[in-house]
């Protein structure tokens, strides 16, 4: 299917937090109680529609592991948005995010997109991270907020959606050079006007 934009997205945050979770959520639409860590990188795609038009979201879902940091780090480059995770029941996460937070900016673009997501919001007995503290990390340092259940699937499209809503928006305020793919947006067919890569008609050659 064609698109008009390509995001490239990058998803960071420590070992267990449900990185991967979230990505099958919104990829698959399901969810897997038990997943192998991820090691290096997986991937994962979605066509969404906005304003109209089709915005295919291309994810790299990326090992947590600090022996894992350094291939991470590779991946923040040509990223237009990352969504940082943490597990609201398991404080030393949301402590960790400002070491995610500074290698994510000094290796990716800085206008690249960064959603805050406290995830498993669906085990509210075990919270140990207020919303109010996730609410106002966000603020401080410039990020969008939602939290998640990558269980029961609440928020996780508006996750996405709303990242790839601000990228758009950019976009739409020329704070991208589009045709520069190094900041992880890529022009699609169906944004570069009719048949304008549509290929020659075959010439007759008699032959079959």
């Amino acid at each position: 299917m064609s698109y008009a934009y390509l995001f490239k997205y990058i998803i960071i945050g420590d070992t267990g937090v449900g990185k991967s979770c979230l990505l099958l959520q919104f990829t698959d639409k399901r969810f897997q109680q038990v997943h192998d860590l991820t090691i290096g990188v997986e991937f994962g795609a979605r066509m969404v529609t906005l304003d109209g038009k089709q915005i295919k979201l291309q994810i790299w879902d990326t090992a947590g592991q600090e022996s894992f940091r350094s291939i991470t780090r590779s991946y923040y480059r040509g990223a237009a948005g990352a969504l940082l995770v943490y597990d609201i029941t398991r404080r030393e996460t949301f402590n960790h995010l400002t070491s995610w937070l500074d290698d994510a900016r000094t290796h990716s673009n800085s206008n690249m997109t960064i959603m805050l997501i406290g995830n498993k919001s669906d085990m509210e007995h075990r919270r140990a991270v207020t919303a109010e503290e996730g609410e106002a990390f966000a603020q401080e340092h410039g990020l969008i907020f939602l939290e998640t259940s990558a269980k029961t699937a609440a928020n996780v499209e508006d996750a996405f959606i709303s990242t790839a809503k601000r990228i758009y928006e950019k976009i739409q305020q020329g704070v991208f050079d589009v045709t520069n793919e190094s900041f992880g947006i890529k022009v699609g067919m169906a944004a570069a006007g009719p048949n304008l890569y549509a290929p020659a008609p075959k010439q007759s050659s008699g032959c079959c």
